[in-house]
């Protein structure tokens, strides 16, 4: 069963999957432990928290227009791949030395400007490696090995903290200990990973009429995740609501494992029943996520910010990769809206916590994804899916 699963997935698509796996594994070690070390270490307040996630998610997307256009332009993408995860394997463990939060927002934007430099390339690589025409299947299978190493990293953190009984003072240390994951990640990438075939008929149009037809439902989501806390506004309401630090990573671990699970089967599901219906499930999913951590059921919503997470991406990529001409550039523009969207929906939301409390965040999500999720039902798209 496990032999036919991988013959459905090429060879190189499994190495960049290890690869991400490796890399995940040390950014789970970072971003369970950043909203207990910015506030209840650093002594920092929310909005402050809000600024880092903000800086890191703008960074993490905004470039990223940039480099899928430069791989289009010169039709390769394993340098960037490469160079992407070098900068984040070298940024990740310079974190032991902050004593404030400014050199967090620094280093988390080094860090985030590698996953910017490899994203878009990366998609197009998976794109080209897809086997008879299965592309939710792929990135689906890529989705699964990113979440697993996500959940590696929390698992880490859970038997660091109950093997050795230590409190915040260890998370330093254990920001340092991602230099490990890290190197094994890029020596995956310099010594296994092939690029994409050359090819002799490179378009020369920067965005193709085609493209343009895929705008209206990256707009949607933009608007979506806009509104979306972040998984670590989720983390820091867990901790206030009284778990203690050696409990936190669980919440992570179900939120990886809920992805891991269910990553390779959402992109079957997409496969099958199409865009619109497969992104409004998702949507769906991220209400009822801010909803169960606003009536104290934090379990719960984490997985189902889990299923909206994994949904929502594997649908909005496997879209582009199906349908655009142009892909690096089309990944590019979609990671770039998300960067726009993203850290200014955690500015705001983060303000909005520091200063009228976690309620008023919950009405101001929760009104603004309803909105978002008609919108979508009525918009039209390029595959012809429909209610």
């Amino acid at each position: 069963m496990f032999r036919g699963f991988l013959n459905n997935v090429d060879k190189n698509v499994i190495y960049l999957g290890l690869v991400s796996f490796f890399t995940d594994l040390a950014s789970s070690m970072v971003t369970t432990l950043l909203p207990i070390f910015v506030v209840f270490v650093l002594k920092e307040g929310v909005n402050k928290l809000g600024v880092v996630i903000a800086v890191a998610t703008f960074v993490s997307y905004a470039f990223r227009v940039l480099f899928g256009f430069l791989s289009d332009k010169f039709h390769t993408v394993r340098p960037f791949i490469v160079i992407g995860y070098m900068i984040s394997a070298i940024s990740k463990p310079l974190l032991f030395f902050s004593d404030t939060y400014f050199p967090v927002v620094i280093l988390r934007g080094i860090d985030r400007l590698g996953k910017a430099v490899r994203s878009a390339p990366k998609d197009s690589l998976l794109s080209v490696y897809v086997k008879n025409g299965q592309h939710g299947k792929t990135f689906g299978f890529y989705k699964m090995m990113d979440m697993a190493g996500e959940l590696s990293g929390a698992l880490v953190i859970f038997l660091i903290f109950n093997i050795t009984g230590r409190n915040e003072c260890i998370i330093g240390t254990i920001f340092g200990w991602t230099a490990l994951p890290g190197v094994i990640a890029v020596l995956i990438a310099i010594f296994l990973l092939k690029d994409i075939p050359k090819s002799r008929n490179v378009s020369k149009s920067m965005l193709n009429r085609r493209d343009l037809l895929l705008i209206p439902l990256l707009l949607t989501s933009f608007g979506f995740i806009f509104f979306m806390l972040s998984d670590q506004f989720f983390v820091l309401r867990a901790r206030q609501l009284g778990y203690r630090l050696q409990t936190i990573p669980l919440f992570v671990i179900l939120f990886t494992l809920t992805q891991t699970i269910s990553s390779y089967y959402s992109g079957v599901l997409c496969d099958r029943v199409g865009v619109k219906k497969s992104l409004l499930m998702s949507f769906l999913f991220g209400e009822l996520s801010v909803f169960s951590l606003y009536i104290d059921f934090p379990w719960i919503s984490f997985i189902f910010l889990g299923f909206f997470t994994v949904l929502a991406i594997n649908t909005i990529r496997s879209y582009i990769s199906k349908y655009a001409i142009s892909k690096g550039l089309i990944y590019g523009i979609f990671y770039s809206g998300i960067a726009v969207s993203a850290s200014l929906g955690a500015l705001i939301i983060g303000y909005i916590w520091h200063l009228l409390g976690f309620g008023a965040v919950v009405l101001f999500s929760e009104i603004g994804m309803l909105l978002i999720s008609f919108a979508l039902i009525v918009l039209p798209l390029e595959d012809g899916s429909v209610i």
